[in-house]
Parts: structure tokens; sequence; C-alpha cells
């Protein structure tokens, strides 16, 4: 890159809609879990473009499928399906409870189809007043306004004026709440298996496995948004796997494309039939370059050794987060499950989360938070274990730099 042509971090307030506040450095390079900047520096990735990027930077299966594809046909319109989007959706059904797949573009647009739903559902079966979504606190669903509103943190939905109605919100974990409001005007409850932004926060013990029971006997249907937790992300392919409990509806997106956009709503043969032709679309779902590049993805997250890889991988990363704080004791706990981690901060630390992933930045580190008070891991599945070892390193010495 010449000097004339050289990209300025001061173009983003300049151009952008100032809807983000970027890190000054602009990566320009990756290769597996190592980014460089414009002016050479490296950075270890545990970051993973926010749980996205499963098979790190520039794969060689990803960089094939979508060189291979991008020499064939890249958009069609769903006035005619493809050969990508059949094959991944053949894919999806074969690995997962469901029969049918809806494809997007994003994990909002999974969940809005997912919503849509399992609303058309309630009243085809039951009415138009059986409309209820019941969702939980701290979640979150994505960013269109009906989404965004189902989600469980008000500041993101506030100041747009009215929103989308009958969306009830309760804690998470807690079944005696969810007993309580749940009622035959219920057409769903939606809930992550792990909440991601919300804070890293698993289900206790038979929670979700109380929600099916309870979405059962008041006919709602179940949706698990998995859009963060899904595609091996959690040691299982999807987390539902883990909990022994299946959804009526699935919601994945984030990791499904290892870094291309690509979102997917999975559901059964009986509840897919409300969606009859005209009731909900996308121009660029089901993309074949979109699902060329899943479909490679797909099939090397789904490998036993990759998802073993993750639990293995996990394990590296508590051991070394522990051994971190016992010598500075900044952090109460650390959660989640396989690479969707979170060290929380302790009283002392609190709302410090932000301190750490700057001080990180400047050490070559790259790190997430999820609220004010825990920094979270989502890195490649397939880190290499060196790579853990030295960002481990990195993180050491960036809160050393700021005890």
């Amino acid at each position: 890159m010449t000097m004339e042509n050289k990209v300025e971090r001061s173009w983003f307030d300049e151009v952008m809609v100032p809807c983000y506040s970027p890190m000054e450095m602009i990566p320009v390079e990756g290769k597996g879990s190592r980014i460089w900047d414009q002016e050479g520096k490296e950075y270890i990735d545990f970051a993973g473009g926010i749980a996205v990027s499963c098979l790190g930077h520039c794969h060689p299966v990803m960089v094939n499928a979508i060189t291979e594809q991008a020499n064939k046909i890249w958009h069609v319109s769903n006035v005619m399906t493809n050969e990508p989007a059949l094959r991944l959706a053949r894919k999806l059904t074969e690995l997962t409870f469901a029969d049918k797949v809806f494809f997007a573009n994003s994990g909002a647009e999974a969940n809005e189809a997912a919503f849509k739903l399992a609303r058309r559902v309630a009243a085809e079966r039951y009415g138009e007043e059986k409309s209820e979504i019941i969702a939980f606190k701290q979640g979150f669903h994505g960013r269109t306004f009906f989404t965004v509103t189902v989600g469980g943190q008000s500041a993101y939905s506030d100041g747009f004026g009215p929103k989308p109605g009958n969306v009830t919100h309760l804690d998470y974990n807690d079944i005696e709440a969810l007993k309580a409001h749940i009622s035959d005007k219920t057409c769903a409850v939606v809930m992550e298996p792990l909440q991601g932004e919300g804070g890293i926060v698993s289900p206790v013990p038979d929670f979700a496995q109380a929600v099916r029971e309870l979405c059962d006997e008041h006919n709602a249907l179940l949706i698990f948004d998995e859009v963060q937790t899904g595609n091996g992300r959690t040691g299982n392919l999807y987390a539902y796997e883990g909990l022994g409990v299946t959804p009526d509806i699935l919601s994945t997106a984030k990791s499904l494309g290892g870094g291309f956009p690509i979102g997917a709503m999975l559901t059964t043969d009986e509840l897919a039939s409300h969606m009859q032709v005209g009731t909900h679309g996308s121009t660029y779902g089901g993309n074949p370059l979109a699902c060329a590049v899943a479909e490679a993805v797909l099939d090397e997250i789904s490998k036993p050794e990759t998802l073993n890889g993750v639990l293995e991988r996990e394990i590296l990363f508590r051991e070394g987060l522990a051994e971190i704080n016992s010598k500075y004791s900044i952090f109460s706990e650390i959660r989640g499950e396989g690479l969707l981690l979170g060290a929380a901060m302790n009283e002392e630390w609190q709302g410090r989360a932000k301190d750490v992933l700057a001080a990180a930045g400047k050490e070559g580190l790259m790190v997430l938070v999820a609220g004010a008070n825990v920094v979270r891991f989502t890195p490649s599945l397939v880190i290499a274990k060196d790579d853990i070892k030295e960002g481990l390193a990195r993180l050491d010495k960036a809160i050393a730099s700021i005890v």
C-alpha cells in the first residue's frame, strides 16, 4: 500500500455513522489466530470477530470453497434455488433435530424469521390473542426493531418510538417466575442456552428442561437462539444437545459462515408448513457464495476431532486464567462453556472489563467484553495451543500493567 492511498482511522469519524467506536488500529491481514495491522504489528486473536471466526483467519477450506464458488455463480435470488444452499440445508437437517431450514444473512434475521414463525403458528392454530413472546432479561437477539425489543436490554431498544407489543421479559434461570407468568396466551419462549452478550451466564441445572415442559403445557413454542452458542462453540455442534433439551425452532449465524455473512432458522416439518409462499423472504438469503463457505465450515466443525478439541482448549484457557488470577486476584469466576468463556471481574474491579481489553490490545492481544464486568473470550475453535499459551502470557502482561 502506498502512502498516498493509505486508509486512516480518522476517516471513520468523517464518513461512518458513529454507532461504533472502533479501536485505533486497522487490521489488514490474518492467518490462523494471528492478525496484523497496517503498521505490521501482530495480535493474537482471542475475540474471533465476536464468536464468528471459528476456523480462524483465511482457513484453507474456506478460501478454497469461496474461490471455487466465485468462479461458478454468485447470486440467483429466491426465484430459483441453488446447489450450495441445498447441500448446506441437507447437512444441517442431518446433523440436528430440524427438518427444514430458512436461510438469512445474520443472526438478527434468523431470529426475526423465528419470531414471525412462532406468531404465525399460534395465530393459525389458536387465534390472534395467543401472541405473547416471553424472553429473558439481559438476553440479546439482534438489532432489528423486533429482535432488539425481544432482547432483554432496554438500553438497546429505547428511544426509537413505540416498540412491538406483547413481549415480556423475565429473569433468566428463574423457573418460578416463568411458571407464574406463562399462560395459554404465550406463543413462544425464546432463550439463549447460554447467555452471551448478557455476561456469559449458563443455565442452572433443570432450567432449560423446565422451560421445555412449561412450553409444552401451554402449547407455546421453545425458540433457542444459538447465534453465539452454535456451530461447535460449546463443544457440541449446537448447545441444545449438551442440555438434553430440543427446541422447536433454532436460530444460528456467527460461526456458521466462519466470517462470511449467513444466518439460518431451523425448525420441523410441521411448523415450517405455516410459512407458505410469500409469507417471508430474503433477497440474499441462501446466497450461493455464503452457502458454499458455510458448507465447508460445517464439514470442518462437525468433525469429532474439532468438537473434542474445543473442550481440550477450554481446559487450557481455564487453567491459564486461574494461574493469572492467582497472581492478580481480579476475577471472581470463570464462566461459560467450551470456547465461549467469560472472566467475571471481582468486587474491587467492577466496571473495569474494558480496562483489561484496552491493556490487552497494547500487548498485542484481542479480547472482548460482555457488559462492564466480564472479559469475554471467543477464539477460533481450532486455535493453535501455542497461540493460547502466548495469548495468555500477553494477557498476564496486560493485567500486570494496570493492577
